[in-house]
C-alpha cells in the first residue's frame, strides 16, 4: 500500500509493475509519461450546476463542489443538437424546481460469436443513435452499470466485453507468441465487427483508460464504422517502450518475462485477486474512496476469477509495444470521427497535465476536466458523464 502512495503517478499497468518491481528488484523503475504531443493553449470556462458555458449550452449536472472546465469550443451546431433532458436540467436549475426523470431503460445481457469466440455484452434502449461503452484494463461491461439505463432511454446502448475479460471468452495468451492475442489491433477489429454483426450501423464509442487506445486503433482503421469516440482518461501507456527510462528497460522486460513464463506471476495474480486488493487498488484510483463499494468490488473480481483470466492478466502487463494515443490522435480526421476527451482531475494514475496534451489534435473538439473525480468517471461520477456522453452523440448524431 505505502507503494502505491508513494510512487509518482502512472496509469494502471505501470502501478502493478511498479508493485512487482518492488518485490522483486532493489529499486522500483517509474516509466516516464513523455508525450510527444503538442502542448495545448488552454483557454477554459468553467461551469457550475445549472449554468451555461461560453457558448449558451447548458452544462452537465454536477456534485456541488464540482465544475467542468472546458478546452475549445463547442461545435456551432451544439444548441440545435443539445438534448431536451440537459436543456431539462438547466432550467429547472435556474428556476429551482424538480423534474420527476423518466424510469430507466431494461439492461439485458447477450451473447455474440466472434471468430470462434463467445463474446458477452449488456445492452439498453431500442432507438436513436448508437452507442458503444468500452471499458479499461480489468473491467467489463458492468463498469458502465451506472450508465447504460440511463443513456438507454436515448440511446441505442451497447456495453461490450472486450476478448479476455469479463464473461467473454478467454483463449491461452500462453500458447501463442507474446501479446499476439491481446493487443490493440484485435481488440479494434472485435469492436468494428461488433458494430457490423450487432449494431449494424455506425455508432459512437465511449471508452475508458486502454479501451479509449482500443476505441482510437477502431476509429484509425475504418472511420466508416465509428462516428466519433468519446474517451474517458484513456490510459498514457507509462510502461510502452517509448517511455521507459534508459537503465529500466533490460529490468522491465526481465521482470514481465518473469511473470508471464514462471510460478511468480501466479502467486502475483493470486494476490491481486482479492476483494481487499482489488478495494485497495480502486480507492487508490478514485477521487473518492467512498465511492468504491462492495458491488463495484464484486463486479471487477469475479469474472476476473474464471479460468484463464490470469493468463490474460499476465500477458497484457507485459505488452509494451503497440500505439500509443499520440500516435492515433494525429492519423485521425476530426471531420469525419470527431474526438472529446473527459478527464478525471484526481486520477493519480494518469495524470491530467499529461492527458491536456492531448486536447492540442485537431480531431480533439473538446478537453473537460472533471475535478474531484478520479480514473473511472462514468463509475465514480455518472451523474456529472452521463450528461456529457449525451452532449456529444447529439452533436454529431
Amino acid at each position: 500500500r505505502s507503494h502505491f502512495v508513494s510512487r509518482p503517478p502512472s496509469d494502471i499497468t505501470t502501478n502493478v509493475m511498479s508493485v512487482c518491481a518492488a518485490a522483486v528488484v532493489p529499486t522500483s523503475f517509474h516509466a516516464g509519461a513523455g508525450s510527444k504531443a503538442p502542448v495545448a493553449t488552454r483557454c477554459v470556462t468553467s461551469c457550475a450546476r445549472g449554468t451555461t458555458n461560453a457558448n449558451g449550452v447548458p452544462t452537465a449536472k454536477t456534485h456541488p463542489d464540482r465544475s467542468l472546465s472546458f478546452t475549445k469550443t463547442a461545435p456551432a451546431s451544439r444548441a440545435r443538437g443539445q438534448s431536451i433532458t440537459t436543456k431539462a436540467l438547466a432550467e429547472a436549475a435556474s428556476k429551482k424546481i424538480k423534474i420527476q426523470a423518466p424510469p430507466n431503460a431494461e439492461v439485458t445481457t447477450e451473447y455474440w460469436q466472434w471468430e470462434g469466440h463467445t463474446i458477452r455484452y449488456t445492452k439498453s434502449g431500442d432507438a436513436g443513435p448508437p452507442l458503444v461503452l468500452v471499458h479499461g484494463f480489468g473491467g467489463n461491461a458492468d463498469h458502465w452499470r451506472k450508465n447504460t439505463p440511463v443513456l438507454g432511454k436515448h440511446c441505442r446502448v451497447f456495453a461490450i466485453d472486450l476478448l479476455g475479460y469479463g464473461f467473454s471468452s478467454k483463449p491461452d495468451p500462453m500458447s501463442s507468441p507474446q501479446n499476439e492475442i491481446y493487443n490493440f489491433e484485435n481488440w479494434s477489429r472485435q469492436l468494428r465487427s461488433f458494430v457490423d454483426e450487432v449494431v449494424k450501423e455506425p455508432a459512437f464509442l465511449a471508452c475508458n483508460s486502454v479501451g479509449g487506445v482500443a476505441g482510437l486503433q477502431a476509429a484509425v482503421d475504418d472511420n466508416t464504422k465509428v462516428k466519433g469516440v468519446i474517451l474517458l482518461n484513456i490510459s498514457l501507456r507509462g510502461l510502452h517502450v517509448s517511455k521507459q527510462p534508459a537503465l529500466a528497460k533490460p529490468f522491465i522486460k526481465l521482470l514481465q518475462t518473469t511473470l508471464r513464463t514462471t510460478d511468480v506471476g501466479r502467486k502475483f495474480f493470486g494476490n491481486v485477486a482479492r476483494a481487499e486488493t482489488v478495494k485497495s487498488v480502486l480507492r487508490e484510483a478514485y477521487g473518492d474512496p467512498t465511492a468504491v463499494t462492495d458491488e463495484l468490488v464484486e463486479c471487477i473480481l469475479k469474472p476476473g476469477l474464471q479460468p484463464g483470466a490470469a493468463e490474460v492478466f499476465l500477458d497484457f502487463i507485459s505488452y509494451s509495444g503497440g500505439p500509443l494515443p499520440e500516435d492515433l490522435l494525429p492519423q485521425i480526421d476530426g471531420g469525419k470521427t470527431p474526438v472529446r476527451i473527459l478527464w478525471g482531475q484526481k486520477d493519480p494514475w494518469e495524470v491530467v497535465t499529461e492527458g491536456r496534451k492531448y486536447g492540442a489534435y485537431p480531431c480533439v473538439d473538446r478537453f473537460i476536466e472533471l475535478p474531484g473525480v478520479g480514473h473511472c468517471p462514468m463509475d465514480e461520477a455518472p451523474d456529472l458523464v452521463n450528461p456529457l456522453l449525451l452532449e456529444f452523440v447529439n452533436d454529431y448524431k
